[in-house]
C-alpha cells in the first residue's frame, strides 16, 4: 500500500510540473513579440510624398511618423520619431541623411538595410522599370514630405 501512495504522490507531482512548464510555454508565447508578414510592395502615385509615405513607412513609424505604426511592436529596434528630426539636428531638417536612409546606404546602421527598414532605394528603381530618376522622384518627395511632419 505504501508503495502504491508514494507512486501516485511522484505522479501527481510529476503532472503538475508539466502542467506548470506548459503554462509557461504558453505565458511566453501570449508576450512574445507579434511577427510582421511581409506583402507585396503596392505601386502608389510616385508624385504623392504623402501617399508613398502611408503605403511604405506608416507600418512602422505611424501615420503620423512618430514611431508608433501598428509594426512597430514587432521589431527589435523601434523606429524613428520622424516628427523630431529638425528638432535632433539643431532645428534643420537632415534632408540628405533622410534621403541616404530611403535610399539605403552600405555605411549606414544596422537598421537601414536590415529586415529593419527596407532599402528602398532599390525598390524604388525595380518600380520605375530600372528607371534611377523614378527612384529618385520617390525619394524626394517622400521626404519632402516627411519634413512637413516635423514637430514645431
Amino acid at each position: 500500500m505504501n508503495r502504491c501512495r508514494i507512486w501516485a504522490g511522484i505522479s501527481t507531482l510529476l503532472l503538475m510540473l508539466v502542467g506548470l512548464s506548459v503554462l509557461k510555454a504558453q505565458q511566453s508565447d501570449q508576450s512574445a513579440k507579434p511577427q510582421i508578414k511581409k506583402v507585396p510592395t503596392a505601386n502608389v502615385n510616385s508624385a504623392s510624398g504623402k501617399e508613398m509615405f502611408t503605403a511604405y513607412c506608416a507600418a512602422c513609424h505611424g501615420a503620423n511618423g512618430s514611431g508608433d505604426g501598428p509594426a512597430a511592436p514587432a521589431l527589435k529596434t523601434p523606429p524613428s520619431n520622424l516628427t523630431q528630426l529638425a528638432k535632433q539636428n539643431g532645428g534643420k531638417f537632415p534632408y540628405a541623411k533622410v534621403q541616404q536612409s530611403i535610399k539605403g546606404d552600405p555605411n549606414m546602421p544596422a537598421a537601414h538595410g536590415s529586415p529593419q527598414m527596407p532599402v528602398w532605394g532599390q525598390t524604388f528603381t525595380q518600380m520605375g522599370h530600372q528607371s534611377e530618376a523614378q527612384a529618385q522622384l520617390r525619394i524626394k518627395n517622400i521626404t519632402d514630405y516627411i519634413a512637413t511632419l516635423q514637430a514645431k
